[in-house]
């Protein structure tokens, strides 16, 4: 290849040669490592996460979870809930959940409850017509009045309290001991106090706002 030079010498021209051949592949190359270096270092590191507690499936107002009715998943640290219930099982959601939502305390009958309603009070009320109480939904704006069973007669005893839960499984019948339906609502300290005097000698019945 090179006539005329010692052997020591064409060997290192041959080598050289060579390399001069590969410069630019081999350049190339060592600049695509760089930069996929580079973009490794300058990547952000993947956001931290907390275990969470997610509806399994589409669930109504008033279920009774399971624990086939919750999964856990892994959720982004700074977008996860302060009120994600760490053990809802065995609880009753105040309102429906769709499937993959956080479970919270503000969406399950509880102290908390209250917390989606700030301001107000939550009262238990038990009305004496279960079929009446199965029409109502979280959410629903309604005035409650308080009947006499002497006179027939009845007064409003709150206005505009918001449902917050509507309990399933209560059984049919007249108010007193197991029958009726119970219902949760939000409403003002005032009322709650109205509300609850009136239950002791009164029927309880919904009539609903425009």
């Amino acid at each position: 290849m090179f006539p005329g030079l010692p052997p020591a010498r064409r060997r290192l021209r041959a080598v050289r040669h060579q390399l001069r051949r590969r410069r630019r592949p081999v350049a190339a190359a060592l600049t695509a490592l760089a930069v996929l270096s580079a973009l490794h270092t300058l990547a952000p590191a993947p956001p931290a996460t907390v275990e969470v507690l997610v509806a399994a499936r589409d669930l109504p107002s008033g279920a009774l979870l399971g624990d086939d009715d919750v999964v856990s998943r892994a959720w982004p640290a700074d977008l996860a809930p302060t009120a994600a219930a760490a053990s809802p099982t065995g609880r009753v959601l105040a309102a429906p959940i769709a499937r993959g939502e956080v479970v919270t305390d503000v969406r399950l009958v509880g102290p908390r409850l209250a917390l989606a309603q700030p301001g107000d009070t939550v009262v238990p009320v038990r009305l004496p017509d279960a079929g009446m109480a199965a029409l109502l939904r979280a959410g629903d704006e309604v005035d409650l009045l308080a009947t006499d069973p002497g006179t027939g007669s009845s007064t409003v005893v709150a206005r505009d309290v918001t449902v917050l839960a509507t309990p399933t499984g209560m059984p049919d019948g007249p108010a007193g001991g197991a029958g009726g339906a119970l219902v949760v609502v939000g409403t003002s300290a005032g009322e709650a106090v109205g509300i609850a005097g009136a239950a002791l000698t009164q029927f309880l019945t919904v009539s609903w706002n425009r």
